[in-house]
């Protein structure tokens, strides 16, 4: 009996070390991410909400998305669980389509993962982050150390 049940506990967990690379590989391959012009559209639309996971600093140092919602990367599943009794206002549907933008498109893969096995199906992230948004020229705001 014992053997049955150390057998279910690891049966959903890989017996070797998964590098990042394999992991960020196996995680994008469930879902479909998205071009940061779609997203800008999407968003203008009100077709996607858009979630600036970026650390202070980094969104001090380089600005903005304009209506783009703030939450840190460890608030993240609280904040966008629409069951969640720390839920922002705009997390409001399962069915949500929320579009995860990091610096460089890497942990906001892992973070649009995360949300989906919360159940938010449509989430799924940026390609190239926030530095591929900025290099297409979509709209940015200064952070606050750029206004100084």
């Amino acid at each position: 009996m014992v053997e049955d049940e150390a057998k279910v506990s690891v049966g959903s967990v890989d017996e070797r070390p998964v590098g990042i690379d394999e992991l960020l590989e196996r995680v994008r391959a469930g879902y479909t991410r998205i071009e940061p012009q779609e997203a800008y559209e999407a968003a203008q639309a009100d077709e996607a909400l858009l979630v600036d996971i970026r650390y202070a600093a980094l969104r001090e140092r380089d600005g903005l998305i304009p209506g783009a919602l703030v939450v840190e990367r460890n608030e993240l599943e609280w904040r966008l669980d629409p069951q969640g009794s720390h839920r922002a206002p705009e997390a409001t549907s399962h069915d949500l389509r929320i579009v995860v933008i990091c610096n460089e498109g890497y942990a906001s893969s892992l973070a649009a993962e995360s949300l989906r096995r919360l159940g938010l199906r449509r989430a799924t992230d940026l390609v190239g982050g926030f530095q591929a948004w900025r290099a297409e020229g979509l709209p940015v705001t200064p952070g606050v150390e750029a206004e100084a």
